[in-house]
């Protein structure tokens, strides 16, 4: 299983499951002083009506919307609101919540496409504060951007453990046994910390250093424990990826709209009149017609930038959209025996057959962690430059062999994608197996790993255990190409750029990037403004460049 001998136990227990920390629900005990918010959508044009679900156990309460970014501001409030104590269904992360419609907002005519906080507050019998958040997006009909943010609703509705369970856990809350729900819906609340939190909270990269035989630690789920907030809160969405990114090109003058990948779904023409589609962070989950719409878009000449990572596992929405279906194998998908090629498994299985490669230039199970729990825990957690002439690192002043992202940024962490790829004099090349576009280009490179191993028998929890992953691929068994099974645990995290159609892909290979945008990282600032400048937008691009701030590389 693994090149080191492990010590023999227990079967591995997951870090994110202990005994005792169970989702959140509403009202979990009889004298609960609650509010919770949902919306009957995630996006809206202006002129369209939002209708906010809600259910309270408190007399009054305010909600507030917020249009977030650089500078939040205040848009619209309501005070002194009342609503019904209506419970939510055992299985509401599956079925929605089902409350009736407590208040609507039509979307003026003049506010700005962008990313919308709703927060329902109120003060407890016992003078606590209570606060919860949810969203809704706000689309451009007219006068657009040259540029189109992605959020990763996706992601986000896979791992939102609200109403008791997601994707991966909660049927069971078996620490040793995790077993997720195969639905998601819409129509609930969103997990604590995935819409706001405070600044400096835990990503899921570790930035500490393993001393010999120690113990992994896992500071997100140690955080989230402590303060309150969702095991997920790192996993996806807004608080943890996309608002580092917006805040960051805002203050650089970048002009963007904003969609949502459900908008991708049911609109073939959402990126139309665009130059350029941004996906930022976790990006994991993906149905088969989000993609044709950013193929067809690239196709015709329109560019992608992706600054994410993780590109693994292909859903189905429901006709009406509240609906994300997410089995991991074809025999336990209802629909696979039908339409084998919209199986909801991982983008590389043979019966699906669209790696996530012919669309980003890149795979999921090319990765996938790095600087996360005991996946090589100790790496540098940067990515070592190979072909530093590319238009990506003009001005960056990288040299062959540099390392970008390194201490303290730690850029290649949490999970990467990758390609199957070899060695020519000194240089890495696809060996073109698993769907890499004939035009990829590897800029830069990191080691990774596919699962954790278990050195403790399963006396300390880890966040991916191999042999997890060793069990998915033995029952996907021959459905799996060749070169994933041959790999074992062993993977790669890269930077990669091609040409598709009339259009472009640069592609940063990791979940990090927005992170290390936010902390700072010279380097990754200049490729940023690089990608972004060459796919058509045009911001403020100090005179703070690389080469004239001297340095080297991080």
């Amino acid at each position: 299983m693994s090149d080191t001998n492990a010590t023999k136990g227990l079967p591995a227990a997951f870090a994110w499951s202990p005994k005792g920390w169970p989702s959140e629900r509403a009202f979990s005990t009889p004298d609960a002083a609650e509010v919770w918010c949902y919306t009957d959508r995630f996006s809206y044009f202006p002129g369209e009506t939002v209708r906010f679900h809600l259910s309270a156990s408190v007399p009054s309460f305010d909600l507030e919307v917020v249009r977030d970014g650089l500078e939040p501001r205040v848009v619209w409030s309501r005070e002194g609101l009342s609503a019904g104590r209506f419970e939510a269904p055992a299985d509401a992360h599956a079925v929605g919540c089902g409350w009736p419609v407590g208040l609507e907002l039509e979307i003026p005519d003049d506010w700005r496409s962008g990313f919308y906080i709703v927060t329902v507050r109120a003060v407890t019998p016992s003078g606590e504060l209570w606060e919860r958040e949810h969203f809704f997006v706000v689309k451009a009909p007219a006068g657009r951007a040259p540029a189109a943010l992605v959020l990763t609703t996706g992601t986000m509705l896979a791992y939102n453990d609200w109403g008791g369970a997601n994707h991966y856990r909660g049927l069971g809350d078996d620490p040793r046994s995790d077993n997720g729900s195969p639905l998601a819906s819409t129509q609930r609340p969103i997990a604590r910390g995935m819409i706001r939190k405070p600044a400096g909270a835990p990503r899921e990269a570790n930035p500490g250093t393993l001393p010999i035989n120690g113990a992994p630690r896992y500071p997100s789920y140690e955080w989230a424990r402590l303060f309150g907030y969702s095991r997920h809160h790192a996993d996806a969405f807004w608080a943890t990826y996309e608002r580092h990114f917006v805040v960051w090109a805002e203050r650089n003058g970048y002009e963007i709209d904003y969609l949502t990948q459900h908008d991708l779904h049911f609109d073939p023409h959402a990126l139309d009149g665009y130059s350029c589609a941004i996906v930022v962070g976790h990006d994991e989950y993906w149905s088969w017609r989000m993609r044709d719409t950013v193929d067809a878009f690239v196709d015709a000449g329109g560019n992608l930038a992706r600054f994410g990572g993780n590109y693994q596992w292909q859903v189905r929405l429901s006709d009406d959209g509240t609906t994300q279906y997410c089995y991991r194998l074809p025999s336990l998908d209802p629909e696979a025996a039908t339409t084998p090629h919209l199986a909801t498994t991982v983008w590389e299985a043979k019966s699906v057959g669209r790696p996530g490669a012919t669309t980003i230039g890149l795979n999921g199970l090319g990765g996938i962690y790095n600087r996360y729990g005991v996946a090589t825990p100790r790496s540098s957690g940067g990515f070592t430059v190979y072909r530093p002439h590319h238009w990506a690192f003009e001005g960056t002043d990288l040299y062959y062999g540099d390392l970008l992202g390194g201490p303290p940024y730690f850029l290649a962490a949490f999970e990467l994608d990758s390609v199957e790829y070899t060695f020519r004099r000194g240089l890495p090349y696809p060996t073109f197996e698993d769907g890499a576009p004939e035009t990829l280009e590897i800029l830069a490179l990191a080691p990774a790993v596919r699962g954790e191993e278990d050195r403790f028998g399963g006396r300390v929890p880890i966040g991916g255990p191999e042999e997890e992953v060793y069990n998915y691929n033995a029952d996907l068994g021959d459905d799996l190409p060749d070169y994933v099974h041959e790999g074992e645990m062993r993977g790669a995290g890269m930077i990669a750029a091609f040409t598709r159609g009339d259009g472009e892909v640069f592609n940063g290979g990791t979940t990090e990037w927005s992170h290390v945008l936010g902390l700072g990282d010279p380097f990754v600032e200049r490729i940023t403004h690089n990608v972004l400048r060459r796919f058509g937008l045009r911001g403020r691009v100090e005179n703070s460049h690389v080469k004239k701030q001297g340095g080297t590389a991080s």
